[in-house]
């Protein structure tokens, strides 16, 4: 049987070696597009990690993995075909498959983003509302930076390249609701990983605003 501590090392390592390697990708004139076509691949690599790294894998936990998975993706339908919860976008072709306009791999990333963020907030906070709103709120501060890079990483971009208030509004409300669904569950994620996955992708995207 392989080591658990063994597992949360080398998927710590795996974490790192996957964002600086995309950061240097990126930067590089001659290999650029191919690391963003990359994007998918890493956003589930990333959720196989947080998973593979939860203790005591029940089926309960599939239900709660599927509630922001869900939410995500039925908000994001409606943004993109009618404008609602986020405005008017679209999603480039750097995120994969699509259905209905919506790239499933967003929804990945929206459970990915609850679970990692819900147990940063259970640091602080032992209340599902506490730690839902400190959870939405982490996710919504990661959209702001994201948002920067989207249109140039062509993952989505907002009608006239304009962000319009009600995305961030929309973003806090979706993930506290997401949150609740999926706190309710308990799900006994790896703190660590949860930590170095958020963390990770803070840095990723903090670097594109200054180059």
């Amino acid at each position: 049987m392989v080591d658990k501590k063994f597992i949360k090392y080398f998927s710590i390592f795996i974490i790192w070696l996957f964002s600086i390697s995309g950061m240097t990708g990126i930067l590089s004139p001659d290999y650029s597009d191919w690391f963003l076509s990359m994007s998918p691949i890493n956003l589930l690599l990333t959720f196989i990690i947080i998973l593979v790294n939860i203790d005591n894998f029940k089926w309960h936990i599939v239900i709660a993995v599927a509630i922001p998975f869900s939410l995500g993706f039925i908000v994001e339908a409606l943004g993109v075909n009618y404008g609602l919860i986020f405005g008017n976008y679209s999603y480039g072709e750097n995120l994969g498959q699509k259905f209905i306009g919506v790239p499933i791999i967003i929804c990945v990333n929206w459970a990915l983003l609850t679970m990692s963020t819900a147990d940063i907030a259970r640091l602080f906070f032992k209340n599902i509302i506490a730690t839902s709103l400190i959870g939405a709120l982490l996710m919504t501060g990661l959209d702001l930076v994201i948002e920067v890079s989207a249109p140039r990483f062509d993952y989505w971009e907002f009608e006239n390249g304009h962000v319009p208030l009600q995305n961030y509004f929309g973003w806090l409300c979706t993930a506290f609701v997401a949150h609740l669904g999926y706190q309710y569950f308990k799900v006994n994620t790896s703190k660590i990983i949860s930590i170095h996955v958020f963390i990770s992708i803070v840095v990723f995207f903090t670097m594109f605003l200054f180059f």
